[in-house]
């Protein structure tokens, strides 16, 4: 589960009060001569057809940026307490915009360097138009996160094998979303997903929603914590609908 801003703010009255000052400024910056750079709470910006967000959404969070070469290649510095509770989800966002039975093909391939210390998942994070539905797929976790919501058993979909979970947000204003997660059985850094026939098997199969418009797929990091400032990196990513 993970907030978003702009297209990943799960309520626009949602956001939380941090207190980050002049500590944004001591950040690191990326080794490489970054495109974008920037460690604002909320800071975004558009290349190559993606939309990068810093997206630091969770209370007690603490100093992160994140920088950019293009829409597919970029990484972040983060320095988050160790504390519970997820403190950001930093991402790049493509649009897609087509009901499940009006695409032909959804699919990704990923690439990332993450650290071996800390506490966080590197997922897609995958809404429905409404922001009614989140599908969550994670590719690999470290420390004590993991999925919200009620084991649904397992599933080889789209060249992975998972653990499936069902869970509800509830929001302050008393509205709720569902979130499906797709924990990867074993961790991967690279590869491809073909993500329609999961979008497919929740549909079909599992009768958890209908034919629903998808809106963002997101492929991200969420960081619940990296003290002492730890380096995420996506080193390629590509998203395509057909």
């Amino acid at each position: 589960m993970a907030r978003r801003t702009l297209g990943r703010l799960r309520t626009a009255f949602l956001a939380p009060v941090l207190a980050f000052g002049a500590t944004l400024g001591l950040a690191a910056a990326p080794a490489q001569a970054a495109v974008w750079h920037n460690c604002d709470q909320w800071g975004n910006t558009s290349l190559n057809g993606y939309t990068l967000y810093n997206n630091i959404w969770g209370q007690g969070a603490g100093a992160q940026c994140t920088w950019a070469n293009s829409g597919t290649n970029w990484g972040v510095w983060a320095d988050h307490p160790n504390t519970g509770g997820i403190k950001s989800y930093p991402n790049a966002k493509k649009v897609v915009n087509k009901t499940i039975t009006g695409m032909s093909s959804l699919n990704s391939s990923y690439r990332v360097k993450v650290p071996a210390t800390g506490a966080y998942n590197t997922a897609y994070d995958i809404w429905d138009t409404d922001y009614d539905y989140e599908v969550m797929l994670w590719m690999n976790h470290n420390g004590p996160v993991g999925p919200l919501g009620t084991a649904q058993g397992s599933a080889t979909l789209g060249g992975h094998s998972w653990n499936v979970y069902k869970g509800r947000v509830t929001n302050p204003d008393g509205s709720y979303h569902e979130v499906f997660s797709f924990v990867r059985t074993s961790d991967s850094t690279s590869g491809t997903v073909n993500v329609l026939p999961i979008l497919e098997w929740i549909k079909d199969t599992k009768g958890w929603w209908g034919n629903e418009t998808i809106g963002d797929v997101q492929f991200g990091f969420e960081i619940t914590s990296s003290a002492g400032g730890l380096e995420f990196v996506t080193e390629n990513l590509t998203v395509s609908a057909g």
